[in-house]
C-alpha cells in the first residue's frame, strides 16, 4: 500500500469507529467530539465550544441540545457570571465506547520497541500538527457555492 493510501485508509478508519462511537451512544460523530472537547476542558461556554470545534454559535446550540438529551452533557449556570451558561460533560459520558479500542491499540503498540514506538509518536504528534493547520486553512476559505 503505497504511503498516499495508507493516510487515505487510516483517515476512512478513524472516521468510521468515530461514526460507531457516535452511533452506540446516540449522537453524531460532530456531537462526539464537542463531547471530547467539553470533557477534556471540564467544563466550556457555548461561545468557547464553538471557536474551538469550528461551529457557529447557532449550530452549537443543536449539538449541546443533543449531548444533555442523550444524557452526556449539562448545562449549568456559570457560578461567576449568572447571565452565561457553562456545559459540562457527565461524568463517565463516553461509557466503555473506547474501552476495546485502548486495549488493541495497547496490544498493538507491545509489537513495537521503545525506540519504534518514540518514532511513531512523533508521527503521530506531527500529523496532528499538520491537521490542524490543515483545518485551519480550510476553515479560512470561503465557503463554497
Amino acid at each position: 500500500m503505497e504511503d498516499r493510501d495508507a493516510g487515505r485508509a487510516l483517515s476512512t478508519a478513524v472516521v468510521a469507529f468515530h461514526e460507531a462511537v457516535g452511533a452506540s451512544l446516540g449522537v453524531t460523530a460532530v456531537d462526539q467530539r464537542a463531547l471530547a472537547v467539553i470533557a477534556g476542558a471540564g467544563s466550556v461556554s457555548a461561545g468557547e465550544l464553538a471557536r474551538e470545534i469550528g461551529l457557529t454559535p447557532g449550530a452549537v446550540t443543536g449539538v449541546v441540545d443533543r449531548l444533555v438529551r442523550a444524557g452526556l452533557a449539562s448545562r449549568t449556570p456559570d457560578p461567576e457570571d449568572r447571565r452565561r451558561l457553562v456545559i459540562t460533560a457527565v461524568p463517565g459520558a463516553f461509557g466503555d465506547a473506547f474501552a476495546g479500542l485502548g486495549k488493541a491499540m495497547a496490544e498493538l503498540a507491545e509489537r513495537y520497541s521503545p525506540a519504534e514506538q518514540a518514532v511513531i509518536a512523533d508521527w503521530v504528534a506531527n500529523t496532528i500538527e499538520v491537521l490542524r493547520e490543515q483545518t485551519r486553512i480550510l476553515n479560512a476559505r470561503p465557503p463554497r457555492r
